[in-house]
């Protein structure tokens, strides 16, 4: 038979604790916490507007300024500025609104701030960042969670003609 020792099982607990403490941390600072802006911290420059969905009430820059609506992808970021994930995806959608500008409408809405929170609901997040991609005419035609590399997400904008 085998001797179990007090002190390995009480060893056994400590990491176990240990490991739920570190999970916790990892929780709170990749996104999964929820936490309030804290001052000081830069706003987005992207634009955070109302219901994607009805194109008649939201416009892109372009369309307002032309009269001529090219916009085929919105392009809608759910994340906060105190995720870690999400602050790696700020420059790619940065890159995306410049390149793309006449074609793509880059949203974003940071979940942990008053103005950003119902729509964490709206989009039923599980996780941040989620990106959300609609169609010209406001339908969701993908989904991802977690960061997205600049190539993949060039390729599902291009499921909807963005050249």
């Amino acid at each position: 038979m085998m001797k179990i020792n007090k002190n390995s099982e009480k060893r056994e607990y400590i990491y176990l604790i240990l490991l739920l403490l570190l999970l916790g941390m990892f929780f709170v600072f990749c996104g999964c916490g929820k936490a309030g802006n804290e001052e000081g911290i830069k706003e987005s420059s992207f634009e955070v507007t109302g219901n994607e969905t009805d194109k008649s009430e939201e416009q892109s820059a372009f369309e307002k300024e032309t009269g001529v609506d090219t916009v085929k992808v919105t392009f809608i970021e759910i994340g906060s500025l105190e995720c870690v994930p999400c602050k790696m995806m700020q420059p790619i959608m940065e890159e995306i609104e410049d390149e793309y500008k006449e074609q793509v409408e880059v949203v974003f809405y940071d979940v942990w701030t008053d103005e950003g929170s119902p729509y964490a609901q709206k989009y039923d997040i599980k996780v941040i960042p989620t990106q959300i991609f609609l169609d010209k005419d406001g339908n969701e035609y993908f989904r991802h969670e977690g960061y997205f590399p600049k190539d993949d997400l060039v390729k599902v904008l291009k499921m909807q003609g963005v050249e």
